[in-house]
């Protein structure tokens, strides 16, 4: 068997040892003349040199270059901004009573660097509300970002106090939650005023984006004068600084900033008569304006239906959201100016002014039958049988349609458009309120953008009447009846209390004329189409009109068709425009309802009601009201002219076709009505 040699061994059989790295080493420090390499200690202290200055570089960087930031993050670990909300400014009425008020609200939030387990603590707060915790989860992804980790994050913002006691009580065991104390809006009237004051939210992010100012949970005004002004309601918040421990413990507070609160406002609106026009629609579809015609202050701006502010101030659930959206009445609508419609005869104000302006004789009269016929056409007036003879002044009383449409053709379209523009319709009126309509007064350009069509005769002839395409807003109808009486100025419509009078524009025409639109009105209400408004102890005026939604129907035998017997979406829109002065006191009162049918049967006691309000009950006998205007009896003026009680100067007696504005007629003249009958106030639009 053959041995393994071992390399270790001598010749001589014995071990020699092995020199390993050690022995080396041993050698090389025990020998006298050994050196170290001098390239190896140079290398050495320049690698310990540079070491130690990118220490001092980065002691630099960290105590000098970064040295305050770093100690406003050490601070900021120890001291925190605490918000201190501040109460948003009262809107009040003009007698001071509070229409948008604040109250104290408990909500509950999560500081997310002290909270050790988030899951657990959102099914907790799950618990106690009842909110699902899926909606929690999805408002904690949603915010999380938008505050810093020591911030408190607001997961609800209204808890009733009952909630809040028993979360106190338990809130020790649950690292992180907060409860807060805050103001929440809150609207005491309801729907009374829901469209003028509007509401508050929560601010969003786009809100927050273009407002510095803004941090979560602050509650911004959304519509109506909430977001109008929200600038002066709003306020500033004030701040404390916190000082925490190392476990987020509250050592103490220091107060930086003082909240301001918001400015009150005070309205030009009284609540008892918004509440007795709320009424007076009696939950029909419409609105009613209150308008002061020499100030421009509002004193009352109703829109029915109309919904509770209240839901939205609190946080609107989503099923109170769709069934407010999806509403067939639209109540989120305010129809005061939001809402467009044709004006129906109240627009032949407009045309009367604009007629008397381009020198159309008020003496000159057009033949009514009751219809003309345009090609194969048929143009009616709303009475069957036509009202025979007609001038200016008992076309505006009796609301005749074939005067207007003979009239409004031989002027042409562009100078109806010309002139309905100057008086203030097809734009905003200026009102303090958002989303305001400019309503349409069309033209030829128009129509041709619109429908690629020329304008043609029959459109004139509606035109003419307040129908086709012309749309206006109850406000804007407001502002031009103010005109009518203040002279021709169009006036800002007001609805702060210590806003000034603020002129707009002008209609233009000549005193004389606008004093005739006026008399007109007066007698329209005196025994006209308006007699609905009609009071024996003020001065009156009014002009009823009934916009068609839908083409004219026609029932057997050439009938038209009742409201009643139309559809709900089918039938006319109820119109009236009126006026009253009462002890110094004068008014405007413009009253629209949504497929109502006829002005003067639907509208017209609605706006009755507003003025019993305004001036009390009517109770001055018919003799004192015309002896207070200077005017001689009933009786008086039948002996002057005693063919008028059997009708039979009309039309031959010219003083009594032109005894509104002729000079040579007595004052007693004014007194006088056409003996013959009047059309009943149900059918007359």
């Amino acid at each position: 068997m053959k041995r393994k040699t071992d390399p270790h061994l001598s010749p001589s059989g014995t071990r020699t040892p092995r020199r390993g790295i050690r022995s080396w080493l041993r050698i090389q420090v025990e020998s006298e003349s050994y050196q170290p390499p001098r390239a190896g200690a140079i290398l050495l202290q320049v690698m310990v040199g540079l070491m130690f200055f990118v220490l001092v570089v980065r002691f630099w960087y960290l105590q000098v270059h970064r040295g305050e930031e770093f100690a406003r993050q050490a601070q900021d670990n120890r001291l925190r901004i605490e918000r201190i909300f501040a109460p948003r400014g009262r809107i009040l009425d003009d007698k001071g009573r509070v229409l948008a008020d604040n109250r104290t609200a408990y909500g509950l939030s999560l500081v997310r660097e002290d909270c050790p387990d988030i899951p657990a603590t959102l099914a907790q707060i799950s618990q106690w509300s009842g909110i699902p915790l899926v909606q929690l989860w999805e408002k904690y992804r949603q915010d999380r970002f938008k505050v810093k980790s020591f911030e408190p994050l607001l997961l609800i913002t209204d808890i009733d106090f009952d909630l809040v006691a028993r979360i106190e009580s338990e809130i020790h065991a649950w690292p992180g939650l907060e409860v807060v104390v805050r103001t929440k809006r809150s609207y005491p009237e309801k729907d009374l005023f829901a469209h003028v004051l509007g509401y508050v939210a929560e601010a969003n992010e786009q809100e927050m984006a273009a407002d510095s100012a803004l941090a979560m949970g602050d509650l911004v005004g959304k519509q109506g004068l909430e977001l109008e002004l929200e600038k002066q309601l709003r306020g500033r918040k004030g701040l404390y600084d916190v000082e925490v421990d190392a476990h987020a413990r509250v050592l103490g507070k220091t107060l930086r900033e003082e909240p301001r609160g918001g400015r009150e406002i005070r309205l030009s609106l009284d609540r008892d008569l918004q509440q007795a026009a709320w009424d007076a629609l009696g939950g029909e579809a419409g609105c009613v304006v209150v308008l002061e015609p020499d100030t421009g202050k509002l004193r009352a701006l109703v829109t029915s239906p109309a919904y509770d502010n209240n839901l939205f101030a609190a946080g609107i659930s989503q099923r109170d959201w769709d069934a407010l959206r999806t509403n067939n009445r639209f109540p989120l609508q305010n129809r005061v100016i939001q809402s467009v419609y044709p004006p129906g005869s109240v627009w032949k104000l407009v045309m009367a002014t604009m007629l008397l302006e381009h020198g159309v004789n008020a003496r000159e009269t057009v033949f009514c039958p009751g219809q003309v016929k345009l090609g194969n056409q048929i143009f009616r007036c709303w009475k069957r049988g036509g009202h025979g003879a007609e001038d200016l002044l008992h076309a505006l009383i009796d609301s005749c349609d074939v005067y207007f449409y003979i009239m409004g053709e031989r002027m042409g379209i562009d100078k109806i458009e010309e002139y309905a523009k100057a008086s203030g319709f097809g734009r905003p009126t200026g009102i303090d309120l958002p989303h305001e309509k400019s309503g349409l007064v069309p033209s030829r350009a128009w129509k041709r953008r619109r429908f690629g069509r020329p304008w043609v005769r029959g459109e004139t002839y509606n035109i003419a009447i307040g129908q086709g395409y012309t749309l206006v807003t109850p406000v804007q109808v407001a502002v031009f009846v103010a005109g009518l009486l203040n002279g021709g100025d169009l006036l800002k419509p007001q609805l702060l209390d210590d806003a000034s009078r603020e002129v707009r524009g002008r209609i233009p025409a000549k005193p004389e004329n606008l004093k005739f639109v006026v008399e007109a009105m007066r007698r329209a209400a005196g025994g006209g189409t308006a007699k609905v408004v009609g009071r024996k102890d003020a001065d009156m005026g009014g002009k009823t009109g009934t916009a068609q939604v839908v083409k004219l129907k026609m029932a057997a035998g050439d009938r038209r068709l009742k409201s009643s017997e139309m559809e709900y979406a089918q039938r006319d829109h109820a119109w009236i425009a009126t006026w009253g002065i009462k002890d110094g006191k004068s008014y405007v009162v413009i009253v629209m309802v949504e497929h109502g049918g006829g002005g003067s049967s639907v509208a017209g006691p609605v706006a009755r009601k507003v003025y019993d309000f305004l001036f009390g009950p009517d109770s001055a006998p018919r003799a004192a009201r015309r002896a207070a205007d200077g005017l001689t009896t009933d009786a008086a003026w039948t002996n002057a002219c005693s063919a008028i009680l059997t009708g039979a100067c009309w039309p031959a007696c010219s003083c009594c076709i032109w005894w509104a504005w002729a000079t040579s007629i007595p004052p007693a003249a004014r007194g006088w009505k056409r003996a013959s009958p009047s059309p009943a106030s149900t059918s007359a639009s």
